[in-house]
């Protein structure tokens, strides 16, 4: 006992602290204390802010730096088990008796759901599985190939604004549209990727991020087509065999068709992984010189990459037109290339389990937060930061196949 008391007590970190939370209080000194009542002319001094300032610094300060000193102490011990969780992971769905019950009830879960929850609910989930299908489409740019995207949300907007137009002026409903969605995000994916063959990193990221923007201001201002800031409204939902539903059957359908959509991006990602494509993207995202040295061709990589990923981006778009009824330019701005690649991140790259957690606890939770609409953006910065800290490798870090030879030289 005395050993932890002595590790916690610890006089270095008491003075980083009691100095932290002096500057803390110094800097917030003239918004959080003094009040100016402009109708009195006086000014109102709450000192008792500063009291709580300095007690949440110091110990906010002391907390964060025993936790970090406690982590780089216990690294090795900390990898260890992450290495046995992993394995325990592995092993345990590896069992078919394990493996088969649990993902039947997963299915008997979300094929019900819409019959036990409420309409609310119901719009809740299938906004959270849009952004599953976004996650996993950005996951194969990302945590695939390496290629940092701050665009992605023009995709999004392209998928959305296709069926919108499409259905204005052409009268085309949602089935027609989900495809020629895919189809024209999948064109400007190869039309963003041909500038950007010879760029990586920061560069790229830049590039990308000003596309997204372009696409953002471009909706923006071509009013007579797109509608300007007041977009597209009345874009009618997913129908049933040609008949019009009504708000919770159509709802209803919008939801399966939004896990109809994240089954077969599964499928598709989890046999693009273990192609020759998939190969390829991995190694261009470990190191592009060695992979080209070996044979891979880059630029081809590349647009495979941005193709695949927007085709995703346009399938989600435009079944989140069809959910909404409405798009407009700024629902599809930085902030949403922002909380996509928060959802890829804090998942874990590359890992399909990973992003699909990811995106359900960051929808699922930043909208039943709603109340605390004020700080739910603060309590999401803190909560990012802290993950990157403790645990950089996401929620399900993505377990790499690796291969084992028993004493016998047979493959396990």
């Amino acid at each position: 006992m005395n050993g932890i008391y002595k590790s916690f007590l610890d006089t270095k970190r008491l003075r980083s602290a009691l100095l932290t939370a002096f500057w803390l209080m110094l800097i917030t000194f003239p918004i959080m204390v003094m009040k100016v009542n402009a109708v009195e002319s006086i000014i109102i001094w709450r000192w008792e802010n500063l009291v709580f300032i300095a007690v949440a610094g110091f110990i906010g300060t002391y907390l964060w730096q025993y936790l970090l000193d406690r982590q780089q102490r216990k690294s090795g011990v900390s990898g260890k088990l992450k290495m046995r969780f992993t394995e325990f992971r592995t092993n345990t769905f590896a069992k078919k008796g394990i493996r088969y019950p649990a993902l039947a009830v997963i299915a008997l879960l979300v094929v019900t759901y819409p019959l036990f929850s409420s309409l609310y609910n119901t719009s809740i989930m299938t906004t959270a599985l849009i952004y599953v299908v976004l996650g996993l489409g950005l996951n194969i740019i990302i945590g695939l190939g390496g290629l940092l995207h701050l665009g992605y949300a023009a995709f999004f907007a392209v998928g959305a604004y296709t069926y919108a137009m499409l259905y204005k002026y052409f009268g085309l409903t949602f089935w027609p549209a989900l495809p020629l969605g895919a189809i024209v995000a999948v064109v400007f994916g190869l039309l963003i990727g041909f500038p950007v063959l010879r760029l990586r990193g920061d560069y790229l990221a830049i590039v990308t991020l000003g596309f997204g923007e372009i696409v953002r201001i471009v909706l923006n201002n071509m009013g007579e087509i797109t509608g300007g800031p007041d977009g597209i409204s009345r874009i009618p939902r997913p129908d049933l065999f040609g008949m019009k539903l009504s708000l919770g059957p159509a709802m209803t359908v919008t939801y399966y068709v939004a896990v109809l959509l994240v089954l077969l991006t599964i499928f598709v990602v989890r046999r693009l992984e273990d192609s020759r494509i998939g190969r390829a993207l991995e190694a261009m995202r470990e190191d592009e010189v060695a992979a080209e040295s070996m044979g891979i061709d880059i630029a081809k990589t590349k647009l495979i990459t941005f193709a695949i990923g927007s085709a995703w981006a346009g399938f989600a778009g435009v079944l989140m037109a069809a959910k909404t009824t409405k798009v407009t330019p700024d629902s599809f701005g930085l902030m949403e290339s922002v909380i996509v690649l928060c959802i890829v991140v804090l998942g874990g790259m590359g890992s399909i389990p990973g992003v699909l957690l990811g995106a359900l606890v960051f929808k699922i939770v930043m909208e039943y937060f709603r109340v605390f609409a004020a700080y739910r953006m603060l309590i999401f910065g803190a909560v990012l930061i802290i993950m990157m800290v403790f645990r950089p490798g996401g929620f399900i870090t993505k377990v790499r196949k690796s291969y084992r030879f028993g004493s016998s030289g047979e493959n396990l």
